[in-house]
């Protein structure tokens, strides 16, 4: 499978992407509705970041933010987020929630690629979770990530593999057998298999330092992570210094 690397910064975003999540933003920070499966594997996935990054005043920025989930938890570990997204439905309960929580994120509605642009290698580390499977040019991002973070810096990748177990996982099991995620939520032929999704680190000039797999159990409520990457998996990456 390839990927184009020439679209520009407004054009890497599906609009039925964006109108469907754009939908349910309102149910963002509600731990049991179709974002259920984010809350239960977000402290995992924070967890593993912050043991690499070290948050703690660190200037991160989140791509493809959503409604803030990582974004709220990285500013509690005490780093300055700016949270990126082109959705404005679910950027505007991103900041709704900020009067909730009291915590600090610079939310803007502006594309990957327009932001590293305008700030290129500007931040110490780059995150951008469950967000490559549903735009049109995942190169693009991963290579606008690459330009966003400072030498040296990380970047945080998650995306699901592309197999026959992932199908019956992320797709069959979660969106028509357990009802997890909305039918329609996942287009099978854009999910990425670790190998893919390193080729395009190292064409974006990073160097990947660890492919680490995260396992969600629906029943125990609980993301763990650990050496299966046959579904969900993280990548980490960092920029030459």
């Amino acid at each position: 499978m390839t990927w184009g690397t020439h679209m520009n910064a407004s054009s890497n975003a599906d609009p039925r992407e964006l109108d469907k999540f754009g939908e349910v933003a309102h149910r963002w920070w509600d731990p049991n509705s179709e974002f259920r499966p984010l809350h239960d594997i977000n402290p995992a996935r924070l967890a593993w970041i912050d043991r690499h990054a070290g948050l703690s005043g660190k200037r991160v920025i989140d791509v493809g933010c959503g409604g803030g989930l990582l974004s709220e938890g990285m500013a509690a570990l005490g780093a300055q987020v700016t949270g990126i997204d082109l959705s404005d439905k679910a950027l505007g309960i991103a900041r709704l929630h900020l009067y909730e929580s009291g915590h600090a994120v610079d939310y803007r509605l502006i594309s990957a690629e327009a932001m590293a642009a305008e700030a290129p290698a500007s931040f110490d580390h780059v995150t951008c979770l469950e967000m490559l499977e549903h735009v049109p040019d995942p190169a693009s991002t991963v290579a606008a990530c690459a330009r966003l973070v400072k030498p040296g810096g990380q970047v945080f990748l998650s995306t699901l593999n592309r197999n026959a177990k992932a199908y019956l996982l992320a797709v069959v099991g979660a969106e028509y057998l357990f009802n997890l995620l909305p039918r329609g939520t996942h287009d099978y032929t854009r999910f990425l298999k670790p190998a893919e999704l390193a080729h395009l680190c190292r064409d974006a000039g990073l160097e990947v330092l660890e492919i680490t797999g995260l396992r969600y159990n629906p029943f125990t409520r609980e993301g763990v992570l650990g050496a299966d990457t046959d579904v969900n998996y993280l990548l980490r990456a960092q920029r030459s210094a």
